[in-house]
């Protein structure tokens, strides 16, 4: 039995890392079978977009590290595939943004322009690149005004490698993996079994143990919830594994990838009674439960309502600390951000790119009850600095 990797500080992780110039996690983890702290599932769910992308490039065995270092509950990952069919984690079909395929000068002549969900595109496509040489480029920091110290140090992984790091996790762990633009990709790419890419998603989930029904003994073990944007892909999926689903929801502008239906159709009560008897929650861009105009937020609407009406969870998407991305409502607090979705809106989980601030946040307010004399001490140390300092 190898020990885990999550036990060793995260520094010395990354300098081992780039030391080794090789992937943390080369096969899943198959020591899974010992006594680890369950997840929690007594407050909403801390789900690390993309790992703890604020600080570490995102889709990065070092972002997820990270995130579960902060406490995160599930690790949030987008899965594509490869030209030879491989599943990666990665977020855009295309590589322009995230890596360094522009000073690969023998991919120069890859670029294409191809329709993605009802747009021509053009760039580097993931689909026209092999395994192999998608290990060849390193990730890069999406944002320019987040920490660019990480860039050039990580390779693209694996879905394998990332449920690896989740089940190498000295605590459970939980995953929850998109399939990701599966209309494309299913023209794209094609897999001699004659199987589909939301088969072979489901395949490599059911090899390492990932079914059961929410809350069931077997989920408790190894938290799940599978997402996507098309619900044609959840159906599809709903015939392979119990497993719980996330309907994903778009800007009110964006119709479906695969059904071309309206932010108002997949909104209506009549389709979150149909799309209930397949997911168990959904996903919405957190503009569209409480509109903005200018920053400010306004009049929440009623979807958090009407999702739990019919016994669907919420979380919403992303939640993010810097002041480019805080709503003039929250006075550069993101503390305050997660307290309004929490305890005012009523949300059930938040996709965060800060993983440990929402754990700190969570920690304070509703901490595990053999922290809470602790917490609650420091809570109001802070409650009454606060109030000092207002004087």
């Amino acid at each position: 039995m190898r020990p885990s990797l999550c036990h060793v500080p995260f520094l010395l992780l990354l300098l081992l890392h780039v030391a080794i110039a090789r992937p943390f996690f080369p096969l899943p983890s198959k020591t899974s079978n010992e006594e680890k702290k369950p997840i929690q599932t007594f407050r909403p769910y801390n789900i690390a977009h993309r790992g703890s992308n604020g600080e570490i490039p995102e889709e990065t065995s070092a972002a997820y590290l990270r995130a579960i270092e902060e406490g995160a509950d599930f690790i949030e990952t987008d899965i594509l595939a490869s030209k030879d069919g491989a599943l990666i984690c990665f977020h855009d079909v295309t590589l322009d943004d995230t890596t360094d395929i522009s000073v690969h000068k023998e991919f120069a002549n890859r670029r294409r322009t191809y329709e993605v969900e009802w747009a021509n595109v053009t760039g580097w496509f993931v689909v026209d690149f092999t395994l192999e040489e998608l290990k060849t480029l390193k990730v890069k920091q999406r944002y320019p005004f987040r920490d660019q110290q990480y860039n050039g140090k990580f390779s693209i992984i694996t879905f394998e490698e990332f449920i690896s790091i989740a089940l190498d996790a000295s605590r459970t762990v939980g995953i929850y993996p998109e399939i990701k633009d599966p209309v494309f990709i299913n023209k794209h790419v094609k897999w001699a079994d004659g199987k589909k890419f939301e088969d072979k998603f489901v395949d490599t989930l059911l090899k390492y143990g990932y079914r059961g029904q929410y809350m069931s003994e077997n989920w408790l073990k190894q938290p799940l919830f599978i997402q996507s944007f098309a619900p044609s892909s959840l159906v599809h999926v709903s015939k392979l594994t119990d497993s719980p689903k996330i309907f994903l929801i778009d800007d009110i502008t964006v119709r479906t990838q695969d059904t071309n239906q309206s932010y108002s159709e997949i909104t209506s009560d009549d389709y979150l009674a149909y799309i209930s008897n397949y997911v168990v929650g959904l996903g919405p861009w957190k503009d569209t439960i409480v509109p903005v105009a200018k920053n400010y937020m306004l009049e929440p609407t009623d979807l958090v309502a009407r999702a739990h009406a019919h016994n669907l969870q919420v979380h919403p998407y992303t939640y993010r600390n810097e002041n480019q991305f805080l709503h003039f409502n929250f006075h550069q607090d993101p503390y305050a951000e997660y307290d309004f979705w929490i305890n005012t809106v009523g949300v059930d989980g938040l996709f965060t790119d800060f993983a440990g601030s929402v754990h700190q946040y969570q920690e304070l307010k509703t901490p595990h009850p053999k922290d809470a004399t602790a917490s609650s001490l420091l809570l109001k140390i802070a409650q009454m600095i606060a109030a000092y300092e207002g004087r």
